[in-house]
């Protein structure tokens, strides 16, 4: 019963407009008076919470994601994209997704890929003839390919939760990543030919497309650099992500010149508003989370869920319904926390791995937050595009049926993406 007032209490705070701090503080307070708890244990548990090796990944790649907006990298990219698929039918919506995808092995972020290389995106095509609401549909559907391709914020918290190896969940990432690229770009021709998009038909001077390749070759080796260097045992991915800025460093503040000093301080005061939130729901969720253990919800879950054991393809679709629901109406962070600790014994007893569960986690969640009503990255790319959310709601649903497809794809063939991390583990 306790179990499902905390669950209940959270919901229902949460669909008041209480937010998602106070809608786990205000439960768990409740119940630390009547049960006589010591004060003591609450900041034990946030202590614990926040003093993870792990987790000290994700401030330094958020502050990765908002350089990378300022030193000239994101045009770069943007700019080598066009080069490379630019004449696609679909012209700059292909761009816009290729770029998404080399975007991700930098930021490892769905939210700093809409709201930095996005702002370029969206300008870009829309002064090519694209409507807004088009363009920034397709901005935050190919989004969803950061926080799965490493490196990846979501699943580096998935590991540091869950005690996964996040290198496994990075590796892991990468074919999912490609597949829901692919799928993407295909449906876009589609379009492409059925719209009549505009197109570059043109084709790029080979000293112009020299130019920009050679101008981006730094940018494109960051990826390889990083995956690399955890491979080869150089470096650990908490340690990956230091690297990652250093290296973005060198290139705004040395190669590219376009990175001031004025710059870094603009970019740090961002991610301390960024990290100091995320923190704060860290340890919320801890404390949430440690209630919903010392009172056995794990093993309610497990109960309920007993009789589709020995089922994987149930288990499976239950999964998914719950995390894309959650999605919609929580951070992927708040809903790893909170959600992933309830499921994970009954899903690792089925003989679900851990890594796989990473992946499909993390996707579901990144689908949820394209999906109404309260899907986080609508609201950002709203914002970042001046266009309303069901505009953009309207325009995206197409590309529900590639991202849907991927998502069933490392659902139920886990060896698509679980091949990678085996490969080398």
């Amino acid at each position: 019963m306790v179990s499902l007032y905390m669950l209940g209490t959270f919901l229902v705070l949460f669909l008041f407009g209480f937010s998602v701090v106070a809608a786990m503080s205000i439960p768990s307070l409740v119940y630390i008076i009547i049960n006589k708890v010591p004060l003591s244990m609450v900041a034990t548990k946030f202590h614990f919470a926040l003093d993870s090796f792990p987790l000290i990944a994700v401030p330094i790649f958020i502050f990765a994601g908002n350089l990378m907006n300022t030193s000239g990298i994101t045009k770069r990219l943007f700019d080598f994209a066009d080069a490379v698929v630019g004449r696609m039918y679909g012209g700059l919506a292909q761009v816009n997704i290729f770029a998404s995808l080399i975007f991700a092995g930098m930021s490892g972020a769905a939210l700093a890929d809409v709201g930095g290389l996005g702002q370029v995106e969206i300008k870009a095509m829309t002064e090519k003839g694209f409507t807004k609401e088009y363009s920034t549909a397709v901005t935050i559907a190919s989004a969803t390919v950061g926080p799965i391709f490493p490196p990846s914020i979501p699943l580096v918290i998935f590991g540091a939760a869950t005690g996964t190896s996040i290198v496994k969940l990075l590796l892991s990432g990468i074919v999912p990543a490609i597949i829901a690229v692919v799928t993407m770009m295909l449906l876009t021709v589609y379009l492409a030919v059925k719209k009549k998009f505009p197109r570059r038909t043109e084709k790029m001077p080979r000293k112009v497309f020299r130019a920009i390749f050679v101008s981006a070759i730094p940018t494109l080796l960051a990826p390889v650099i990083l995956v690399g260097g955890m491979l080869t045992g150089l470096f650990t991915p908490t340690e990956t992500s230091s690297v990652c800025v250093v290296y973005i460093l060198v290139l705004g503040m040395a190669v590219y010149k376009e990175l001031t000093p004025t710059d870094v301080v603009r970019a740090a005061k961002e991610t301390l508003q960024q990290t100091s939130s995320m923190c704060v729901i860290i340890a919320a969720a801890a404390l949430f989370g440690w209630i919903l253990t010392v009172e056995q919800s794990a093993k309610f879950f497990s109960n309920a869920m007993a009789g589709f054991v020995g089922n994987d393809i149930i288990l499976l679709i239950l999964l998914n319904v719950m995390l894309i629901f959650a999605g919609m109406f929580m951070d992927s962070t708040t809903a790893t926390l909170v959600l992933i600790p309830l499921v994970m014994p009954t899903m690792v007893a089925a003989g679900i791995d851990p890594v796989h569960l990473g992946i499909v986690t993390v996707f579901n969640l990144m689908l949820g937050m394209i999906t109404p009503p309260f899907g986080l990255s609508l609201f950002i790319s709203s914002r970042v595009g001046n266009v309303t959310i069901p505009a953009v709601t309207r325009e995206v649903a197409i590309y529900y049926l590639p991202l849907g497809f991927t998502l069933f794809i490392i659902t139920f063939f886990p060896k698509c993406s679980l091949w990678m991390a085996d490969l080398f583990f």
